[in-house]
């Protein structure tokens, strides 16, 4: 099921492309790539969540393939911080609210369509962080840099997604999943990324770690 009729979960989704795209081509920038790069970072970060999900689940061929509004979306994105980077730089704070929303709207609809094609509570879950996360990890990937997913020195990405999908994925056991509480579930993973972000909230490392060596990547941010 939609969270909302198919015109405005079609909206949705271009929104939360259009702001996943937004940090993939920023990225880009701070890496010196030239506008091919920024395309490709662009269009790695909005689709790629989705286009894993699909792949693996049998959707094919995906509908980041399929709808050209989905293809097109991340090149607009492109453009504008090619043209406006610094200003978009400045507005990077409201960028990942709005990226914070992508989050909480892609892992409850990525576990709602893997539960559709049949997959059972984990393996859907799974699925919904893929969705949520995935075009993160590929972008980082790509831009050679360790995944923000797997940094300790970030604020928690894959916690308040996992648990908006396993919200979800609840949900659908008991029977209770509709357009509500699949919103609910969505606000639940985005206010746990704004609390993230706004109190710096990070997961935990291994227990009496011996090491006294900083992070890698907090090093040579």
């Amino acid at each position: 099921m939609d969270l909302f009729t198919p015109s405005v979960q079609h909206w949705l989704d271009l929104a939360g492309i259009f702001v996943f795209a937004i940090s993939g081509a920023l990225l880009a920038v701070r890496k010196n790539f030239d506008v091919i790069g920024m395309a490709v970072l662009a269009e790695a970060t909005a689709l790629g969540g989705g286009l894993i999900r699909d792949v693996l689940i049998g959707a094919v061929p995906p509908a980041a393939l399929t709808d050209l509004g989905y293809l097109l979306t991340p090149l607009v994105a492109t453009a504008l911080v090619c043209f406006l980077h610094p200003q978009v730089e400045r507005i990077n704070r409201a960028v990942m609210v709005f990226d914070a929303a992508g989050l909480g709207l892609f892992c409850v609809t990525g576990t709602v369509k893997a539960h559709a094609y049949g997959l059972g509570p984990v393996a859907s879950v799974a699925m919904g962080l893929a969705t949520a996360a995935g075009g993160g990890v590929l972008r980082d990937v790509l831009a050679n840099e360790v995944p923000s997913l797997l940094r300790w020195d970030r604020e928690i990405y894959a916690v308040p997604a996992l648990v908006g999908a396993t919200a979800v994925a609840l949900l659908i056991h008991t029977g209770l999943l509709d357009a509500v509480t699949s919103a609910l579930s969505a606000a639940l993973a985005f206010g746990l990324r704004l609390l993230a972000l706004r109190y710096n909230l990070r997961a935990p490392r291994a227990w009496h770690r011996r090491s006294g060596s900083t992070d890698q990547g907090a090093a040579e941010a």
